[in-house]
């Protein structure tokens, strides 16, 4: 099982960052897109951390992973970062698939539009994190990303906004290390289809709101 997450704060720069920690009261099976803890294994924590929006630094898992040992995680985790305030982190339940998404839209963009000269991605990010109660097969793992993404991308389009998401968006679905496995992760399948309105539902609101980056909130 997946905690609810816990809000935190590391000090930096003079300021208090916010951090969101996820705990497992276990191992558990994960797919992620994350910086720290990609791919498919097996992890213990989630962290969710924010940075300025001037970030640019160009080793992010180790950042992390030393955010990770100051928290005391033990074990391997998954870790992303945003320019978004975690504090205004959404939840959504459907069907005992749980998501939450931290939601920055403010550098929209179509996946396959040609990209500028000179682009510099700015970290406004959708972080999605997803936990599904029964055991998903590698192959539904991945499925299962891929319909969290176009859940994501169907609330963007119904907000109005011209993009699919941004250019540094992540997504992590976590899921239990026994059980009986499920095969698919798709939008119709058992777990899938749950999953994609958990997180359609999330992104929706978190999108509709007056989003500003944190380090935008900071006085001068």
């Amino acid at each position: 099982m997946l905690s609810e997450p816990t809000l935190t704060s590391r000090p930096e720069g003079g300021w208090d960052i916010p951090l969101l920690v996820w705990h497992a009261d276990g191992p558990l099976r994960a797919v992620s897109s994350g910086p720290l803890g990609g791919g498919i294994g097996v992890r213990h924590w989630v962290l969710n951390a924010t940075v300025p929006m001037s970030y640019d630094r160009d080793d992010p898992a180790a950042h992390l992973a030393a955010l990770a040992a100051d928290l005391a995680l033990d074990g391997p985790g998954v870790g992303l970062l945003t320019g978004v305030d975690v504090a205004e982190v959404v939840a959504r339940t459907d069907t005992g698939v749980r998501a939450w998404a931290t939601v920055g839209l403010g550098t929209p963009v179509l996946a396959a539009a040609p990209a500028p000269a000179g682009l510099v991605q700015r970290v406004g990010t959708v972080n999605i994190v997803v936990y599904v109660p029964a055991r998903l097969a590698d192959s539904a793992l991945v499925n299962a990303v891929a319909t969290a993404t176009e859940a994501k991308t169907q609330a963007i389009t119904e907000l109005g906004l011209p993009g699919t998401g941004t250019p540094t968006d992540a997504v992590t679905v976590l899921c239990p290390v026994d059980g009986p496995e499920a095969a698919y992760g798709g939008p119709r399948s058992t777990w899938g289809a749950p999953l994609a309105r958990a997180v359609h539902a999330a992104v929706l609101s978190g999108g509709a709101r007056a989003v500003v980056p944190w380090s935008e909130q900071l006085p001068d």
